[in-house]
């Protein structure tokens, strides 16, 4: 008789255990109910959609952009990740029109962030509206990007000119490739897929050193000549720049679910492994906003690089059958922290920003341990996909 009653307690207990094991770190639906707490905020604090959210000045004060910033569809982005989550017809309304607040600079032929600045807003708002007005300024859009593209180099320009470079090229331009994809697949148009495959063939073979870290700018001479290798952002030419090196996993996560072509995934698993590894990597796997800064570790943490990382990991785990546990836990991990009180802020604090601590250009003591838009937007895009390989 003991025995009956032990036996199923014991195996009530076991699969308890198990279960608890496996149980997520991150609650979703607590996370989204806070951004959603705090975008209510921010949406209420900008009435004017000519200034885009972007971060907090260094007297407290809100930091906003017009639509030629390169993070102008950040907000956008971020407001359709609520919708997709909550489904509540105030944030659509809320994403179409911000959304619509950048429309303009599908001309914008001066940038090549045009991926961040219309993919992210209206890629999102046309996957979960399925409208047909979201097509044309992307598809517009997609065009004034590849005017940025010149043959004789292969490989689109960054910026028009910076310092001595002719032709800078940084490794933030993979992440307006997807951009360059989703148009040749709906216009047809053969061409733009070939750039964004020229232009990630070039890079992978100039931007990258032994150990799989990328220098922030190359310097370009026509006929796909490096005639210079430095960095914009980071600590110095040779050091890893931590959001460079998160642009660069995920650029080429995204290579390869486009293409299938195995030396992506490659290129990506080694950037991975080059992060997982690093010594100076801490232990809540929020990185420096450099590897290499010089005065580690009394230097700044980069919630956004973090937020970047997570997102690529979470996609990697779907690819990579030897490495998806590391890649998983790695971002779960992130994440956790990221959810944490050292990292998200408390309700109606930090000018309605849902992250603290990321840094953008710490060499210019520009946006240093302050919110910054799109550590928020890729927060988000993580935690959506965290929902979906948790079953959440």
């Amino acid at each position: 008789m003991k025995k009956i009653i032990i036996i199923p307690f014991l195996l009530m207990f076991l699969f308890q255990s198990v279960f608890s094991q496996n149980k997520p770190l991150i609650d979703v639906k607590k996370e989204f109910t806070f951004a959603a707490q705090q975008y209510e905020g921010m949406l209420a604090s900008h009435p004017d959609i000519t200034k885009f959210p972007q971060s907090t000045k260094k007297n407290g004060d809100p930091d906003n952009r017009n639509s030629a910033w390169w993070c102008s569809g950040f907000f956008g982005g971020s407001l359709w990740y609520i919708y997709e989550f909550t489904g509540e017809a105030k944030w659509k309304t809320a994403a179409d029109k911000w959304t619509k607040a950048v429309e303009k600079e599908k001309f914008n032929k001066t940038t090549h962030d045009l991926g961040f600045m219309l993919y992210c807003p209206f890629g999102n708002g046309y996957r979960l509206t399925q409208n047909k007005d979201y097509i044309e300024p992307m598809l517009t859009g997609a065009k004034s990007l590849a005017t940025r593209f010149n043959p004789q180099y292969g490989l689109i320009k960054s910026w028009d000119k910076h310092e001595d470079c002719e032709y800078p090229v940084i490794i933030d331009n993979m992440m307006n490739l997807e951009f360059l994809f989703w148009a040749a697949k709906e216009s047809k148009d053969k061409s733009l897929r070939k750039i964004a495959i020229t232009h990630a063939d070039n890079t992978l073979k100039h931007h990258f050193r032994d150990d799989f870290s990328s220098y922030h700018v190359v310097c370009y001479q026509p006929g796909t000549k490096v005639f210079r290798k430095k960095t914009h952002q980071g600590a110095a030419d040779s050091s890893a720049w931590a959001r460079g090196q998160a642009w660069a996993m995920y650029g080429y996560t995204v290579m390869y679910r486009e293409t299938k072509k195995k030396k992506y995934l490659k290129q990506a698993e080694g950037i991975a492994k080059f992060i997982i590894n690093h010594p100076n990597l801490p232990k809540d796997k929020i990185p420096y906003w450099d590897f290499d800064a010089p005065n580690l570790p009394n230097e700044e943490r980069d919630a956004s690089a973090a937020a970047i990382f997570a997102s690529a990991f979470l996609e990697m785990s779907t690819y990579s059958k030897k490495n998806k546990d590391t890649y998983f836990a790695t971002a779960e991990q992130m994440l956790a922290s990221l959810s944490s009180s050292a990292y998200t802020a408390k309700l109606k604090e930090n000018n309605n920003f849902i992250l603290k601590h990321s840094v953008g250009h710490k060499p210019a003591n520009s946006e240093v341990n302050t919110p910054i838009v799109y550590a928020d937007y890729y927060y988000l895009e993580a935690l959506l996909r965290y929902k979906k390989l948790t079953n959440q």
